[in-house]
């Protein structure tokens, strides 16, 4: 028998009246967001923000989203007309919302041109990132350009054909210069703490190697506002998308699953305007640093934990390692050491956001996978474990847990047959040469990796050894 499936989701659905569709004329709507980065956390987190601004208050504001290496997404994009659905999904019931602030999908595969001619295009006022960390380029050692790193050395090399995320805002922007515009803000949405300023350095790096006059102009005009951003995003799957289907009534291959929870943390910077995403709840502050450093600590930094701990007791999703009591203790412990390192968060309840997150772990109907989590280590543990420990460290406090999810890190990468990290090659040389002794410091040794601070510790790297031993004996 054949199996008659939905048509696909287009312009002319019409959706289930307990499915919320956009509040605003979509017919109407221009582009003056280019996003580069179309992947499933910002169709879930920021094009939501600006689904809810546009209908607050309609403007010029629509996202031309940017995957620089895939096409699939961006053709699936065009064959929805821009449309796409996210299911918020809680023990309390499935909730569906249909996007359409993205306007259109760009891939650097086929679209380069078209990608830089809409950077150089004033229509844009914003370019907003989600690429994730390894994909910046940063020298572990300097903070500057990795000139080593893939898309950095042929950025630098042939900077009008950029590949890379750092290249395409330093071309972009040297086109509007030279067409003597004002730049677009560059509004980093990426795991780094102080995120605008991270990018600032590498754009002005970038463009200073190519004319001194262009990194002097990005310097004094450029916009880099930095931002704390925060909801969990599975990636998809197809049971995600034949629920999508069941609430929509339509066939939605783009279709993401998410938790109800989204906060967006931003500095107020935007010379050339921006949507008024305030009226989907994002806080603009003056200073985005301590929701930066609250979040990387106590949620990212938990989520290494409960990441690592779940590859290693062989644990598919966050939700089954939550339901180990003995391991829910151990992310509570973990939680109340890092929040000793914060200072006070205005209008955060540091308690309740701390048994928040705990409910978003434990959320039943998320499935996020913990081997999702626990790629680009190298990465993510500088500013969610390393530097907490560090300050703890300095003030005479307690950084036990941060050793724990240290060991923890190190084992998982002496047990994963394939590592996903960009660093891959020297973590498994690294654990060749482990020794009884002294386990951990083969990864000490890595360059640029853990702050001196760490590596001359040596009452701290013991207690790293002393939970490998424990780890390796259970």
């Amino acid at each position: 028998m054949m199996i008659r499936r939905m048509p696909r989701l287009s312009a002319s659905t019409a959706f289930p009246a307990h499915v919320a569709a956009p509040g605003y004329d979509r017919g109407l709507l221009k582009p003056g967001i280019l996003h580069i980065g179309l992947g499933a956390f910002h169709r879930a987190h920021q094009a939501v923000y600006t689904d809810t601004a546009l209908a607050a208050e309609f403007g010029d504001w629509g996202i031309v989203g940017v995957s620089l290496r895939s096409v699939d997404i961006v053709h699936d994009l065009a064959a929805q007309g821009g449309l796409y659905s996210v299911v918020a999904r809680s023990a309390a019931g499935d909730h569906a919302q249909v996007v359409g602030s993205v306007t259109r999908g760009l891939s650097g595969v086929e679209n380069q041109a078209e990608i830089l001619a809409l950077m150089a295009n004033p229509a844009i006022r914003v370019v907003t990132i989600t690429v994730t960390e390894k994909a910046y380029g940063i020298d572990p050692v300097t903070g500057g350009l990795d000139r080593n790193h893939p898309s950095v050395k042929a950025d630098l090399a042939d900077p009008k054909s950029p590949t890379g995320v750092i290249g395409y805002l330093v071309e972009g922007l040297w086109q509007r210069h030279a067409a003597g515009l004002p730049p677009f803000t560059v509004l980093c949405c990426d795991n780094l703490p102080t995120n605008g300023r991270i990018v600032r350095r590498l754009v002005i790096e970038m463009a200073g190697a190519r004319d001194p006059a262009l990194a002097n102009w990005i310097a004094g005009q450029g916009a880099f506002p930095s931002s704390m951003v925060d909801r969990i995003v599975p990636a998809a799957t197809d049971e995600t998308r034949e629920l999508a289907e069941t609430l929509i009534g339509a066939e939605d291959r783009l279709a993401l699953s998410t938790e109800p929870f989204m906060q967006w943390v931003i500095e107020d910077h935007f010379p050339a305007g921006r949507p008024r995403w305030e009226a989907g709840g994002a806080l603009f502050v003056d200073d985005v640093e301590p929701y930066e450093k609250m979040k990387l600590r106590l949620l990212n930094g938990s989520h290494s934990l409960v990441a690592y701990l779940g590859q290693l007791k062989d644990l598919t999703f966050v939700r089954d390692v939550m339901a180990v009591p003995e391991y829910q203790t151990l992310v509570r412990r973990h939680m109340a050491e890092a929040v000793k390192t914060l200072d006070p968060v205005p209008g955060i309840d540091l308690g309740r956001y701390m048994d928040q997150l705990i409910e978003r772990f434990e959320n039943p109907t998320i499935a996020h996978k913990t081997q999702q989590i626990a790629m680009d280590g190298t990465q993510k543990l500088p500013q969610r474990i390393f530097a907490g420990a560090v300050e703890a460290l300095a003030n005479g406090g307690d950084a036990s847990s941060a050793a724990y999810v240290v060991a923890l890190w190190i084992a998982y990468v002496c047990k994963a047959a394939e590592i996903n990290d960009p660093r891959a090659a020297e973590l498994k040389a690294a654990a060749a040469r482990m020794t009884a002794d002294d386990p951990s410091a083969p990864f000490f040794a890595i360059p640029g990796l853990f702050p001196q601070a760490l590596t001359e510790n040596g009452a701290w790297r013991a207690q790293v050894n002393a939970e490998l031993e424990k780890l390796n004996a259970g």
